[in-house]
């Protein structure tokens, strides 16, 4: 099984020192030159700070951002499982798992990226700003320029496994896995955002650490069950689930 995740806005900071991102050690490496490609005009982008602050939907105050993609080249890079924070990934807490967990992690973990694409959590990349949203100089759309990318790689290293898309809905739209269950989060019958991201972080942690590798919805709904969350399925065949931990 594989488990989608959405990258967060906020990134952690950069060591000072250490090598930059190796564009072809990364996961799905025929994605290369559609990474080149952004990258090249993101930086470029950062030339024209008042143009990159617009085209990045920033605000005034945060320059800083954009000089950080001016050096998106050369920046020291790290595993993007500590670049990427916030509250999903808070509850995860990848530095906490156990060594086997870590492994099913850098196996079964993909998070998009409006710069990467799709990247595992131990690829090496530096701190950036770029939301998919974007619309950039050369490239366009950078939604449309992924889902065009993605498709072919993507849908040959999923196979036939089932894939657990908790991505947002405007990551969903980069790449659409051929077998997927959604989740929504629920909070007294209600869907909730406040829960939200926590709630997938620890779903996404309890299967990397119970070793669970279900090949189907129904096996899924039975290990969540099995780890002390509720969960109903909307209808037959419908891949889509919700869950509401008791």
């Amino acid at each position: 099984m594989f488990i989608l995740l959405p990258p967060s806005e906020g990134k952690a900071d950069a060591p000072r020192r250490g090598r930059p991102v190796d564009l072809a050690t990364l996961s799905v490496p025929e994605l290369g030159d559609a990474r080149r490609q952004v990258l090249d005009d993101l930086v470029a982008l950062a030339a024209d700070p008042q143009l990159a602050i617009g085209t990045l939907g920033l605000g005034a105050g945060q320059t800083g951002e954009v000089e950080r993609n001016a050096r998106l080249a050369s920046a020291p890079a790290v595993a993007a499982g500590k670049v990427y924070t916030g509250v999903l990934y808070d509850a995860l807490g990848l530095a906490g798992l156990d060594a086997a967990a870590k492994r099913r992690a850098a196996k079964q973990l993909l998070i998009f990226s409006g710069l990467w694409g799709v990247v595992g959590v131990g690829d090496r990349i530096p701190p950036y700003r770029c939301s998919i949203g974007v619309r950039l100089p050369s490239t366009g759309p950078l939604a449309a320029h992924w889902k065009a990318a993605l498709k072919a790689p993507l849908d040959a290293v999923a196979g036939d496994e089932l894939v657990l898309d908790l991505r947002s809905s405007a990551y969903a739209g980069m790449w659409t896995p051929p077998h997927a269950v959604t989740v929504r989060v629920l909070h007294g019958g209600k869907v909730v955002s406040h829960f939200n991201k926590a709630t997938k972080g620890r779903i996404v942690r309890a299967l990397l650490e119970s070793g669970a590798r279900p090949r189907t919805p129904a096996r899924l709904t039975q290990t969540l069950r099995g780890l002390g969350y509720r969960v109903e399925e909307l209808r037959p065949g419908q891949l889509d689930i919700h869950v509401e931990q008791l």
